[in-house]
């Protein structure tokens, strides 16, 4: 299957399924056209143009009152990718990277860029060749565009120098340029900047942090109810009648979710000897809720940044323009980073305080979870590993979006740190996958001290698969592979 990259609207949603079914990507032939006017455009433009034109007759950031020669005008843009890969720090993943090929192509087919097709092109032929560039997660401020990452991705795919994932495999990008019978890119005028200035290293972590919060949120709901049986919870507080005198969407949509989720089951039906649960099973909707509400205003803003053209300078063919602004400012994605990672540390902190209280011994469940605790401990220790986990993801919702350090002779005075806040984001992704697949392993385990009443068809069902990859704990065991595993299971779901 084929996706053609073109003007129309690319949702998250779109990406997911690109992703998922492993489509093929092609420019289409509007999209095409666009490129391919927008460098028509430009090239007459500085034919007939005598005043200086930024990044394209000129030196970049505070060099930008150095003009430069017609001939000096490739090596310039060269030059640009060169000395921008400075990447350090841990290796970007294949997920985000083959996203960030994608983005790219993506915002340079609008036109307003000036790229030539043939580059356009390449990042295309990497994305289906599974030629994927080694890009580094730290050296981006998110500012002037998420230059150091996105010259790391453009040094092997455009210039051929480098190392590359060359289907799963490290390999030198010459070796695969010889393979593929590819030659390195001349870069035109522009180029380099286009190809730089752009935030395809922001927003690919930040639609792969959408899609991992979209799917955790549902997670969370489903874990919640495995919980609230186990529990031996009420079910009041999910009833539709009262979320509705306080309508947020999220909350309505976890109550909703919960009820479902718990329909059937015996559990739930019978006598409570309780009055109230403690809030985090009781203000589940609330909290879940809020997150929901976050994860979908998150996702708006993502959408309308990679459907934007965000490099700098941009030209506009149409109105004769070639205009000098700063689109390729992350500040939008690095808010809504902080944001999003805020509200998902959330749906783990309740995640933990639900662990614990499904080992603390009450409403007739044994202390940690074992018919004979002393003897062995239990799952008094899975508990300890998910408090800790909560305590660094709170460490790193620490906002990456309020922080500026000056660069580029101050020319660059204060920039976003998007690119910080959208790893610190995906930290916090996995941290909280973890911490929900302990609150798994543990309500699994609790829901086994009521048989034989029981849960609901949609639990059961839920259980009985984690149980083919996870058992039922006697006595102590090693408990560190059944969590890996737990992880593991929630990431197949």
């Amino acid at each position: 299957m084929i996706h053609y990259i073109s003007p129309e609207r690319l949702t998250i949603a779109r990406v997911k399924e690109i992703i998922d079914d492993h489509y093929e990507l092609a420019l289409s032939g509007v999209a095409t056209e666009r490129i391919n006017r927008c460098r028509a455009y430009l090239d007459k433009k500085m034919e007939t143009q005598k005043e200086p034109i930024y990044g394209v007759t000129t030196g970049f950031g505070s060099l930008c009152n150095i003009s430069i020669s017609k001939e000096q005008l490739s090596q310039l843009q060269k030059n640009l990718v060169m000395s921008h890969a400075c990447g350090v720090g841990d290796e970007v993943p294949a997920d985000i990277v083959r996203l960030m090929l994608l983005l790219k192509a993506q915002n340079l087919s609008y036109g307003y860029s000036g790229a030539q097709l043939q580059t356009v092109q390449r990042l295309i032929d990497c994305y289906n060749n599974d030629v994927l560039p080694i890009v580094y997660q730290q050296g981006s401020l998110g500012a002037s565009g998420d230059l150091c990452p996105l010259a790391n991705l453009m040094l092997p795919s455009i210039l051929g120098m480098g190392e590359v994932y060359y289907k799963g495999v490290r390999t030198d990008v010459k070796d695969v340029y010889a393979q593929l019978g590819w030659q390195p890119i001349e870069l035109q005028s522009k180029e380099g900047l286009a190809l730089l200035n752009g935030t395809q290293f922001m927003s690919a972590y930040a639609v792969w942090c959408v899609l991992k919060a979209q799917r955790l949120s549902l997670q969370s709901d489903q874990i919640l109810t495995l919980s609230l049986d186990a529990f031996d919870g009420r079910i009041e507080p999910f009833y539709e009648a009262l979320h509705i005198v306080r309508p947020h969407k999220g909350q309505l949509d976890t109550a909703r979710n919960v009820r479902q989720f718990i329909e059937g089951s015996e559990i739930i039906r019978r006598n409570k000897e309780h009055v109230q649960d403690p809030y985090s099973f009781r203000c589940a909707p609330q909290v879940h809720g809020a997150a929901k509400d976050t994860i979908a205003y998150v996702a708006s803003v993502v959408e309308t940044e990679i459907n934007s053209a965000t490099d700098n300078p941009v030209v506009l063919p149409d109105e004769d323009m070639v205009i000098s602004g700063g689109h390729f400012h992350g500040e939008p994605l690095a808010m809504v980073l902080d944001f999003l990672a805020i509200a998902v540390a959330e749906l783990g902190s309740i995640s933990e305080r639900r662990t614990y209280q499904l080992i603390d011994g009450k409403r007739g469940l044994p202390s940690f979870l074992v018919a004979k605790p002393g003897l062995n401990s239990g799952f008094m220790i899975p508990q300890y590993a998910a408090a800790s986990i909560v305590s660094q993801t709170k460490q790193l919702c620490t906002p990456a979006s309020v922080d500026s350090i000056p660069s580029s002779q101050n020319q660059e005075d204060l920039v976003s740190m998007g690119a910080n806040a959208a790893t610190k984001c995906y930290k916090v992704m996995e941290n909280v996958e973890r911490v929900l697949a302990i609150e798994l392993f543990n309500a699994a385990q609790a829901l086994e001290f009521r048989r034989p009443l029981k849960s609901s068809p949609f639990v059961e069902k839920l259980v009985a698969d984690y149980r083919k990859v996870v058992n039922f704990v006697e006595i102590d065991e090693i408990m560190f592979k059944h969590i890996h595993a737990s992880v593991k299971f929630l990431q197949s779901l």
